[in-house]
């Protein structure tokens, strides 16, 4: 499963810098699948949605940091947990309880990010 931030985020920004997929951002930020990936052309984001890997992306969150699912990866492949989880100073980086992934999903959306 992805991991979440909740509402009880300070903005502290601590996370941002620990995950190795780039896949948090400041609230109100847009993102983009390639932002710290080796992605280029058209990528397939969840719901099957292609998009091209450079186009921007509306913010999950415009109140405080999010991550996006489509490139969280627990961390699996890179560290024993997630690192934003690790250095949050309140606790808000959380499973996603609506998201269930097995590792295997997980290693294979590393893979695909970093080719």
């Amino acid at each position: 499963m992805a991991i979440i931030i909740t509402d009880e985020c300070i903005n502290c920004g601590a996370c941002e810098p620990e995950c190795p997929n780039n896949a948090i951002y400041e609230g109100g930020i847009e993102w983009s699948i390639s932002d710290g990936t080796t992605i280029t052309g058209t990528y397939v984001l969840e719901g099957d949605v292609e998009v091209e890997a450079h186009a921007k992306q509306a913010p999950v969150s415009d109140e405080f940091y999010f991550i996006v699912p489509d490139k969280c990866t627990e961390c699996v492949g890179f560290h024993e947990e997630p690192q934003c989880a690790a250095v949050c100073p309140v606790d808000c980086c959380v499973p996603d309880p609506d998201r269930s992934e097995t590792e295997e999903i997980l290693l294979a959306r590393k893979e695909r990010l970093h080719l």
